[in-house]
């Protein structure tokens, strides 16, 4: 069985969501994980409800946060040979999250893993399309794409001393990352068995705002990519379709249409406002954070023998 990895977990005014995690990592089948917070200036119960489960708490100041920087800040104080990094607010499905999580490493060529994602039943339609394209049923053990996500990872401490996160980009440090890690001839492995629950909460602006700041960001990280004004009616208006499809074949079209509507919008307006630079297009990664779920996949269902975690008598 892998060894125990040190997590660190981004925190600013989650007390909705940190308990539930934290209690989602006492059931895991590794015992005793080094537990990091790292929190930006929350002014909730973020950090008291943290404090409960006994975890360490770093604190960075509102005004010096990136999304880089407070990575680091916990990865300094890491002490494991790998490092699992969640958003707080996700929370793993299975007891074997962490398990599966690291199980990559034992491939020494593995830099970093990173596990399935899903929406909340408080999840948007369409981020529930996202989720299941960019985090697929399958999993893959050496992944030659830096497409990746940090809110549900794990990297070797020992290739983060040699290039910690990028803390001037204003998102993607995960991307950025990852790709350093490929070019030095590492590779990446998704593991579908490290499933969390992703939980967005956002508005119409905080939507816009995020694709905002990860398009500008993906502009900074790979300067030949580009997104014309002719691409924003283009995806709009196939990934609505698409949605509104997966929508209707759910029997959920007449309580979804506005949010996929307004939601796709923000999405693709914020992207096209984060581009400045028009190089050429990487096609690969243009499908892979803008095309729509493919109409025809069929659903699976799970296949996994072992029981989900029981949060119903836990303490939210």
């Amino acid at each position: 069985m892998a060894t125990s990895p040190s997590i660190v977990i981004r925190a600013f005014n989650e007390e909705k969501h940190i308990g539930k995690l934290l209690a989602g990592i006492a059931e895991q089948t590794l015992d005793d994980p080094e537990i990091i917070v790292v929190d930006s200036g929350s002014t909730d119960a973020t950090v008291a409800i943290a404090s409960r489960f006994g975890v360490r708490v770093v604190h960075v100041e509102p005004e010096e946060f990136t999304f880089g920087r407070s990575l680091n800040l916990g990865c300094q104080a890491a002490t494991r040979q790998h490092i699992v990094i969640a958003s707080a607010h996700v929370f793993p499905v299975y007891p074997d999250w962490l398990e599966r999580l690291v199980a990559p490493f034992e491939d020494p060529a593995v830099a970093l893993s990173y596990g399935k994602q899903r929406g909340g039943p408080e999840t948007k339609f369409s981020e529930h399309q996202i989720f299941a394209k960019l985090y697929p049923d399958q999993s893959q053990a050496r992944q030659h794409s830096p497409v990746c996500n940090n809110a549900n990872a794990a990297i070797r401490r020992q290739l983060w001393r040699q290039h910690p996160y990028d803390e001037s980009l204003s998102g993607l440090e995960d991307l950025a990352w990852a790709q350093w890690a490929l070019a030095q001839g590492h590779y990446l492995a998704y593991v579908a068995e490290a499933e969390v629950i992703h939980i967005h909460e956002e508005s119409a602006r905080q939507v816009y705002n995020r694709y905002q700041r990860e398009a500008i960001a993906l502009r900074r990280i790979r300067p030949q990519e580009s997104f014309y004004l002719v691409d924003l009616p283009r995806l709009y208006l196939s990934n609505v379709a698409s949605d509104l499809y997966h929508a209707k074949r759910e029997g959920r079209l007449g309580e979804t249409w506005r949010r996929i509507l307004w939601f796709r919008w923000m999405q693709f307006w914020g992207t096209y406002r984060g581009f400045v630079h028009r190089g050429p297009l990487d096609q690969r990664l243009k499908e892979t954070f803008y095309y729509p779920r493919a109409i025809r996949r069929p659903a699976t269902a799970s296949t996994r023998k072992m029981e989900p975690i029981d949060y119903g008598h836990l303490q939210e």
